[in-house]
């Protein structure tokens, strides 16, 4: 299909939001925070972006060794949806359909937490965007928390960029806008990688580096995506399985 001039035009300035600004390029601060949110039109099933994949029944499954103890994480694109409505920083107001990725992490072979993730992604850009989670602590089969979640318009949060549509090297960028209670960050640091898991060998892979600035002094994990699959490893963890679960099975 052909690339309409606008089109074009909102495919460069995505990419020129998330470069570093220059004249702040050593500053640690030099995060991008606004997207310009208000020139998207929005899909929550779109496969535009290569390394994120919204499509129902879709499921990730990594696992590996944290602390000692056998870490399993499964990923999967639900056919859930859920609207959030917010306020962009130019003062316009925006409803979204997000889709919802659920992911279930067990640790030691007992259920630890499980999240349900809003994205969506920007058909101009290709960028995929992240709108809020929900989320459950566990302990002994029980919830006991939900620390983390949230939702943008809520509380002053706003979008986040989850995965750029257009990788830049060096590109930083803000994932999750909640003050006070969720404040990731993204630094794209490699690209056009080859990965070995168990899973299979993947090519043109890109790894991204994430720290938190509710804690800066923590050390940054490194994730990688690669193209028509999505996130292959977490830190300690690579992927192990993957593809489509039938219907009802998410």
């Amino acid at each position: 299909m052909r690339q309409t001039l606008q089109s074009c035009v909102f495919a460069v300035l995505g990419a020129m939001i998330l470069a570093p600004v220059q004249a702040r390029a050593q500053d640690d601060e030099a995060f991008t925070t606004d997207f310009r949110i208000e020139n998207c039109t929005w899909a929550h099933n779109s496969q535009q972006n290569p390394f994120m994949r919204l499509t129902p029944g879709w499921r990730l499954v990594l696992a590996g060794e944290e602390d000692g103890e056998d870490v399993d994480l499964q990923i999967t694109v639900l056919r859930a949806k859920q609207r959030v409505v917010f306020t962009t920083p130019a003062g316009k107001r925006v409803s979204v359909l997000t889709r919802i990725v659920e992911e279930r992490e067990s640790v030691g072979g007992e259920l630890a937490e499980v999240s349900r993730n809003f994205f969506a992604l920007c058909r101009e850009t290709g960028n995929a965007f992240y709108f809020g989670e929900v989320v459950d602590i566990y302990e002994d089969g029980e919830i006991v928390d939900h620390s983390g979640g949230w939702r943008a318009g809520r509380n002053g949060a706003q979008p986040g960029v989850i995965m750029p549509g257009s990788f830049m090297l060096g590109a930083r960028y803000f994932q999750e806008q909640a003050p006070g209670v969720a404040l990731d960050r993204a630094q794209n640091v490699a690209m056009g990688e080859t990965v070995e898991t168990e899973a299979g060998t993947f090519h043109g892979c890109v790894r991204v580096e994430e720290t938190n600035a509710l804690h800066p002094d923590e050390e940054g994990e490194e994730k990688v995506h690669c193209p028509g699959v999505g996130q292959v490893t977490d830190e300690d963890l690579e992927l192990v399985e993957f593809g489509f679960v039938p219907p009802g099975q998410e």
